[in-house]
């Protein structure tokens, strides 16, 4: 059974579900957190206390919804359409992520998370 969250800022509440990925499962332990969101193009990333290694299978090119863990900045993100480094309309990291989980529904609604909002990730 996989690991419900809840996403919250502002008014703002989508759950997603974690995978059974080591990074997602570390992730999970850590919670709740509470940041501040960064907004990179059509995607939230921010640091989180947890600290994990790249995953064989990560990847810089990820689906609309996906949830990642990028290594280098200890960092959540949630993709919700392309970003300065897209290239067409695909959804590009930085760099290779840990893919933890999907958000579910439509995740076009993280378009109205300002950046610097507060974000929180909760167990459900």
């Amino acid at each position: 059974m996989p690991n419900k969250i809840q996403i919250t800022s502002g008014n703002l509440t989508v759950f997603a579900e974690l995978n059974d990925s080591p990074t997602a499962r570390a992730i999970w332990d850590a919670l709740p957190i509470t940041a501040r969101a960064n907004r990179w193009g059509d995607e939230i990333y921010f640091a989180i206390p947890v600290k994990c290694a790249q995953e064989p299978d990560a990847r810089d090119v990820v689906q609309m919804g996906e949830l990642g863990y990028w290594v280098p900045g200890h960092a959540f993100c949630i993709f919700f359409g392309p970003t300065p480094a897209s290239e067409g309309d695909e959804i590009r990291a930085a760099s290779a992520v840990n893919i933890i989980g999907r958000v579910e529904g439509d995740a076009r609604v993280f378009k109205q998370v300002k950046d610097e909002a507060a974000i929180t990730l909760s167990k459900v």
